[in-house]
């Protein structure tokens, strides 16, 4: 097979363009900013789901089923490909603090074109480290991370998240907004908390914690505030998800083992040390003299899960495309887990009941952190992706995280098979479709040759994300199209009829025997299907829109080659 590669020429117009690799790519190159319309390295056990059919190939999310139509082509990949960008200490973006805005939209753009280069399809960008942000706000400081002092604007004026979504989107890319739920202050944090930082403004709410500041989730004030942040981010941007992490009551300190991210542990806690108490007694206190019930383990899971379902239920209020995701440490509670499972319970340490998330259907696609390789039994991956699958009873998007940041030079570190290795265990269940990288950095470095890999094994086609049908299932109307032959290619103009907004259009071209598959963006409706070296001019060319949600249109031949 060879490569389609679109890119945006000095005209604006995509080109698709045919190379030597092997396998279907899609690269955007030269965008020019155009609007649109973490953490860490539980029971009897699951069945292993069945094998699921159609098999997964070695180069793609699934084999595709044959069209019944023999002059159309088989049904577009269907896989959600993400990485996340953190901003907290500067681990992916910006690269240090206080740099210029011109150096920050750099390397904005650098981390969008390597996405899109890779065939990934979104970008989980982290807006709210620790109750500040990356984007003007009237609730919250902007990050010291951006800008070298918390509550300091940028020099520039600029709104670095609404130029993420712009730029994103450009490239066909989504961008998930990454929250983090109750931190009120990161270890590495050097300057002093801003005026109107809610340790400033509420300081009842906030809580010391080792080095950190916390919001306590026992206080209804520190939940709405959340609440508030995020909703305004909902409203005044167009994002295509939510997304919180890990951290809702804090990791436990003193523990003897290896940090991972953000100093988080990472072979599951055993033999940790005495731990801190968190200190909530006071809004525990008021719990028991209102005439509460629950003990203290249970009232602090039903701080955080009412929490996440009013973020559930806010965010379908006010926007309902946009999803909610939400990526728990990866191993279950302690009473459900598969025999053999051993590790850190997030359920007795965070206060974190995903598999109640789950069971709800509070969120839409859940992205547990499966951090530990296949082959590591009380942690094995596969292991800990069938034990999710089997919670998921809603039928629910679960999209694991991998730890491809741990492709380092340290003792644990991983070799870029394992991260291909378990992209195919990914593949091999029916229920996943989906997998995030932890994080960019990794994939901008290419350490070990990773990205090269991915590229040539793993993501050598582009695919459409899996479609959310609990949110809506109408698909938007076949688009318009116009053709025509132009030089050295097939001139193809696209725009979408009346009815449902269209984020993208799915394009198949024919060479030969051979159809060929890409993606482009709704706002770069003009393109060029250039003649391929040695199999000539496309011979036909079918079409159809998808909306954000990712449900697809009846597809068109919109060019047959007489």
């Amino acid at each position: 097979m060879r490569r389609v590669v679109l890119v945006f020429n000095a005209k604006k117009r995509l080109t698709l363009s045919v190379g030597v690799a092997a396998g279907v790519a899609a690269l955007l190159e030269g965008c020019s900013s155009t609007p649109s319309a973490p953490a860490p390295d539980a029971g009897t056990a699951p069945a292993r789901p069945p094998e699921p059919s159609p098999r997964p190939t070695p180069g793609g999310p699934v084999a595709a089923a044959a069209p019944s139509d023999p002059t159309m082509p088989p049904p577009a990949p269907r896989e959600f490909r993400a990485a996340w960008v953190s901003t907290v200490a500067n681990i992916d973006w910006p690269s240090r603090s206080n740099l210029t805005t011109a150096k920050q939209q750099t390397e904005a753009l650098a981390i969008l074109d390597r996405a899109r280069a890779m065939n990934l399809n979104a970008i989980v960008l982290q807006v709210r480290p620790s109750a500040d942000a990356i984007y003007p706000s009237e609730l919250e400081p902007w990050s010291e991370f951006l800008t070298g002092q918390q509550g300091r604007a940028p020099a520039q004026p600029w709104d670095p998240l609404q130029f993420w979504i712009e730029q994103a989107h450009a490239r066909g890319l989504e961008l998930h907004a990454w929250f983090n739920p109750y931190r009120a202050r990161h270890a590495t944090a050097k300057s002093p908390l801003a005026a109107n930082h809610i340790g400033r403004t509420k300081p009842e709410v906030v809580k010391p914690y080792g080095r950190y500041l916390w919001m306590d989730p026992g206080e209804a004030a520190a939940s709405q505030h959340t609440l508030d942040v995020v909703l305004d981010v909902v409203r005044r941007y167009d994002i295509d998800g939510v997304h919180i992490d890990d951290y809702f009551y804090p990791y436990p300190i003193d523990t003897p083992n290896a940090a991972g991210p953000e100093g988080v542990a990472l072979d599951g806690g055993v033999g940790a040390k005495q731990e801190l108490e968190f200190p909530d007694q006071l809004s525990w206190q008021r719990y028991l003299l209102a005439g509460g019930t629950l003990d203290r383990a249970h009232w602090r899971r039903q701080n955080v899960n009412s929490l996440i379902e009013a973020m559930y239920l806010g965010i379908r209020k006010e926007k309902s495309w946009v999803r909610f995701g939400i990526s728990p440490f990866g191993i279950g509670r302690p009473d459900r887990r598969p025999a053999g499972i051993i590790g850190f319970s997030q359920y007795d340490k965070l206060y974190a009941d995903a598999e109640l998330w789950l069971a709800n259907g509070w969120l839409d696609y859940l992205a547990p952190q499966l951090y530990w390789p296949v082959a590591q039994a009380p942690q094995a991956f596969d292991v800990l992706l069938d034990y999710w699958l089997a919670q998921n009873t809603r039928g629910r998007h679960v999209w694991p995280g991998l730890y491809t940041s741990r492709i380092d030079n340290s003792i644990k570190a991983f070799a870029p098979e394992e991260i291909v290795k378990q992209i195919g265990v990914t593949r091999s269940r029916s229920g996943v479709r989906g997998h995030l990288h932890f994080s960019i950095a990794a994939l901008m470095e290419n350490r070990k040759g990773i990205t090269d890999q991915l590229k040539t094994q793993s993501y050598q086609t582009a695919a459409l994300t899996p479609p959310t049908p609990w949110l809506g299932a109408d698909a938007p109307a076949a688009p318009q199209a116009a053709t025509r032959r132009e030089g050295n290619g097939v001139a193809l103009k696209l725009s979408a009829s009346a009815g449902k907004p269209v984020a993208h259009y799915a394009i198949w071209s024919r060479y030969g025997a051979e159809w060929r598959f890409a993606v482009a963006p709704a706002s770069r409706p003009v393109l060029l299907l250039a003649d391929d070296a040695a199999g000539g001019a496309a011979q036909a060319v079918v079409v159809s829109a998808v909306d954000r949600l990712g449900n697809e249109s009846e597809r068109i031949n919109v060019y047959t080659r007489s």
